[in-house]
């Protein structure tokens, strides 16, 4: 099997560096598959337990490290993703995955500021396979299809290397691909153009802010559609909000319980997006879907541990059930 890594490491090598120079390319693999930036990194570090758990000989035996830690990293995130679905059932409202923000505006988990821009190491590659939008729709697909797709689409795997992964044929990885490709163009979920989109968020924004319905409404489709995801931690809708004049009422609503409200421009998942802070504190990260000239959908993440790169607190557990761990090799994104 072959890796998008850097030239050489087809070559035997277990030493550290060529091995733990395959983080990147892990935690973008796994972030895509899972949709939770800190099941990602506890899949990393699964992935790199049982690498170190063999021994030297065994080690030196395999052709291409990269491929082997691809390949364990691509089937446990198949077993996350079997047993997630019904773990979700019973999740309080809405699931929406975990939000990234842009490099420059990470926040340290162990506070103190940002990381390192010069950093290589460790970043999640954000593109057109990270927006909300299309991790949305990947959350919509069987495991099987999500981990076929994203191996051969975004990480141009061939079906072969696939079926490795996902324990089928190279054609029954080929038809999960072609499935998953259908679902992505029915949701229309690649973007618009980056300016437009970005004007829209700020219109939005300042409509908010000065609690203009009017110009709410006609920045929204009519059949528009809102999603909070607070965990069951936090208050939030525990349902879609339908309707572009819904969804306008209710963040005036929002707007006028919450008067200390500050509202921020971001990058969120590597396009347009809004913060809201209160006393300096991220409690809100909104990722908009803008596919023409009016604002669809709207994802609004308020469970708290998902807000760790926004916020500098640390995550307590992931949605999987397994503890998050930062600190050390924490992931930064570009």
């Amino acid at each position: 099997m072959t890796t998008t890594s850097e030239p050489g490491h087809d070559r035997p090598d277990p030493s550290l560096d060529a091995i733990m120079s395959e983080r990147r390319q892990l935690i973008n693999l796994a972030y895509r598959l899972l949709g939770s930036l800190a099941d990602a990194e506890d899949v990393v570090q699964e992935t790199y337990a049982r690498w170190y758990a063999m021994s030297r000989q065994q080690q030196e035996a395999i052709a291409s490290p990269g491929a082997w830690l691809t390949k364990v990293a691509g089937r446990i995130c198949l077993d996350l993703l079997g047993s997630a679905r019904a773990r979700r059932e019973s999740y309080v409202g809405e699931w929406i995955p975990e939000p990234l923000p842009d490099r420059a505006e990470w926040i340290d988990g162990r506070g103190g500021g940002t990381t390192d821009p010069a950093d290589p190491a460790d970043r999640i590659t954000l593109d057109e396979s990270v927006t909300m939008a299309f991790l949305v729709v990947l959350e919509s697909m069987t495991p099987a299809e999500r981990v076929a797709f994203v191996l051969h689409e975004v990480f141009r795997y061939s079906f072969a290397e696939v079926a490795e992964i996902v324990g089928r044929t190279p054609a029954a990885c080929r038809q999960l691909a072609s499935s998953a490709r259908r679902r992505i163009r029915a949701s229309q979920a690649l973007p618009a153009p980056a300016g437009p989109r970005a004007g829209l968020v700020r219109d939005f924004k300042q409509a908010w802010e000065a609690k203009d319905i009017d110009t709410l409404v006609g920045l929204l489709d009519p059949r528009a559609t809102m999603i909070a995801d607070g965990g069951g931690l936090v208050s939030a809708v525990l349902r879609p909000i339908e309707g572009g004049e819904q969804i306008a009422r209710y963040i005036i609503a929002i707007a006028d319980m919450a008067p200390g409200l500050t509202i921020l421009e971001r990058t969120v998942n590597g396009q347009p997006g809004l913060v809201a802070q209160r006393d300096g504190v991220t409690v809100t990260v909104a990722a908009f879907d803008v596919p023409g000239d009016r604002i669809t959908r709207i994802w609004a993440v308020r469970n708290p541990e998902k807000l760790w790169p926004w916020t500098g607190e640390p995550q307590a557990a992931s949605d999987s059930g397994h503890d998050a761990r930062h600190g050390e090799g924490e992931t930064t994104i570009t």
